[in-house]
């Protein structure tokens, strides 16, 4: 584990540990019970995932003045996003779960499903974000060990949330890959993450060297790096049915037609149309 993600899954584990000493799991637990069901995360070939994100380690700030969290959402929503990721790491990314609830209460009505990202450690983190109203969670596979994934796993699809299962490079690719994941719904994805988190550099190329390692059971998702129509086509060339992107939007005067325009460089490229399954996507819920 790199030295980022290793003080990055430090401080989620004091973070876990003061929630509970605050509210008991039990409590925490009767909360996400009382949720709203969470929303089906719906697939078409080739989707976004859209990320709300206030700041980044290797770009800074990136909400400019004025910025309005609300008309970001909607625009995502309108783009035709297939879901928002939500950060809620409060010190390196300035999330919270406040925005995590709110996102996922102003989504609703626009049925698009929200997903926690943060450095998940602990199964009481999944609860808190069943009750903030989340449909999904993020799992990096470096940070945790085999049983710890195969229990957080379980956790969330207990509570119907679909699992984002993020990996950097080939070790964490054949830990996937010998896990027993759930058939779904709701879904497990798989992501893989280009930015090197030693020195915060994106690696684009990394795309393209583990397409051939990802499972083939579950939706490939291209993490970071993704800046335009062009880095679409290339992932989508070589199996990607999702890419997650945030500071590229997060800096679009048009996040609206960003969206859009994506998904119809990636679709276009992977000869897909929404509700069409094929090899990696398909409805999950």
């Amino acid at each position: 584990m790199s030295s980022f993600l290793d003080r990055m899954a430090s401080a989620s584990r004091a973070r876990a540990a003061a929630a509970r000493a605050r509210e008991s799991e039990s409590a925490l637990l009767a909360r996400a019970k009382a949720a709203a069901a969470p929303l089906p995360l719906t697939l078409a070939g080739f989707d976004l995932i859209a990320e709300l994100k206030l700041r980044s380690p290797a770009a800074g700030g990136l909400a400019a003045a004025g910025f309005d969290t609300e008309v970001q959402l909607a625009a995502y929503a309108a783009g035709g996003a297939a879901a928002v990721s939500v950060l809620t790491e409060p010190d390196e990314f300035k999330g919270s779960l406040e925005h995590l609830e709110s996102a996922a209460a102003q989504l609703q009505a626009s049925a698009v499903p929200v997903m926690r990202k943060d450095f998940l450690v602990d199964i009481y983190q999944i609860l808190e974000a069943r009750a903030a109203g989340a449909s999904g969670i993020l799992l990096i596979a470096a940070m945790l060990d085999d049983t710890e994934l195969d229990e957080l796993i379980a956790a969330a699809t207990e509570l119907g949330l679909f699992v984002l299962l993020e990996a950097f490079g080939t070790d964490d690719l054949e830990r996937i890959a010998r896990l027993t994941l759930p058939a779904g719904p709701p879904a497990t994805l798989v992501g893989v993450n280009s930015r090197d988190l030693r020195t915060l550099a994106v690696d684009f190329e990394r795309f393209a060297r583990l397409a051939g390692q990802i499972r083939p059971d579950v939706p490939a998702v291209a993490e970071s790096g993704i800046v335009d129509a062009r880095a679409i086509e290339a992932v989508a060339a070589k199996g990607y049915r999702l890419a997650l992107v945030g500071s590229a939007l997060m800096r679009d005067g048009n996040p609206e037609q960003a969206v859009a325009g994506l998904i119809a460089a990636g679709r276009k490229t992977a000869g897909a149309s929404r509700g069409k399954d094929v090899g990696r996507g398909g409805r999950c819920s």
